[in-house]
């Protein structure tokens, strides 16, 4: 026993070392992470990389290889990842001071650059924090306080995002997309003075509205009634004697009726007022 031992221990203990080797060699890349691989320091090669036009599966994730004792495997997140921003006070072009809190989404996008220059997810969202506090705190006070709320809020994000995508990408990430969370006044004086400030300045505006309003319904009163007048003058003037008849009718009707009957006249018979009694005749 003891001599076929020592007959095949040279190969077992090739046969060791060959698995332990292959053991060190093999690494297993999750579908959600990339493999970048270091060697003497520097990355040399990826695995599972994030490309945009190929679908999960197909892109190397599973059983990859490495030299062992030479290289070695730093597993970066391929997913999207949530970047908070701490809450911050931001002054607005009409001098309101706003509490803001805002998040950002990026990609590792160039884990070999990443991997150069921020090293590890938490190391690149310590350098991409500052940089979107700054970003929009430049952004919201070039705008007033009512961007906030308006259909402007979207241009004003699209702009922040461009300008930290641009920042990120020297880092090998991309930025997504940039979003308020909250932009609220501070509580207290300067909440109740901006409410005050906003209720007054919409009450000029309605005030404004309402003496808009009137002035054109006054135009286009008068604009009627001038067209009415036109188009009466050009119908009694084809007709003098329907228009005379006309007048009277209504002359009596708001002297006999409009009294409830109770009205009395003393008149001569030939009056001129009665003449469509006697067939128009003077």
């Amino acid at each position: 026993m003891d001599m076929t031992f020592q007959k095949y221990r040279m190969a077992l203990v090739a046969a060791a070392v060959a698995l332990v080797a292959l053991a060190s060699s093999v690494v297993i890349i999750p579908e959600t992470h990339q493999g970048v691989v270091i060697r003497t320091g520097q990355p040399d090669r990826i695995f599972n990389m994030f490309k945009p036009d190929v679908p999960f599966g197909q892109t190397g994730a599973g059983i990859n290889f490495r030299i062992p004792f030479v290289e070695e495997v730093q597993l970066v997140d391929r997913r999207v990842r949530d970047l908070d921003m701490e809450r911050t006070q931001v002054l607005s072009s009409d001098q309101q001071r706003l509490q803001v809190d805002a998040y950002a989404r990026y990609r590792i996008i160039d884990p070999k650059r990443f991997v150069e220059r921020a090293g590890t997810e938490s190391q690149l969202e310590a350098q991409l924090v500052p940089i979107l506090t700054s970003v929009l705190r430049q952004e919201l006070g070039r705008r007033p306080f009512a961007t906030m709320v308006s259909a402007e809020r979207g241009t004003a994000m699209t702009n922040i995002t461009k300008t930290l995508d641009a920042q990120a990408r020297q880092y090998g990430a991309q930025v997504l997309d940039v979003r308020i969370k909250a932009a609220d006044l501070p509580e207290g004086r300067p909440l109740d003075a901006a409410f005050t400030r906003m209720e007054t300045d919409r009450q000029e505006e309605a005030a404004t509205i309402r003496a808009a309003g009137q002035r054109d319904a006054q135009i286009i009163q008068a604009e009627a009634q001038a067209e009415a007048a036109r188009i009466y003058a050009e119908a009694y003037g084809k007709d003098p004697e329907f228009y005379d008849f006309y007048r009277a009718m209504q002359s009596y009707r708001q002297t006999f009726l409009n009294g409830e009957g109770s009205s009395a006249m003393v008149l001569s018979e030939d009056s001129e007022y009665f003449r469509q009694f006697r067939g128009g005749k003077k």
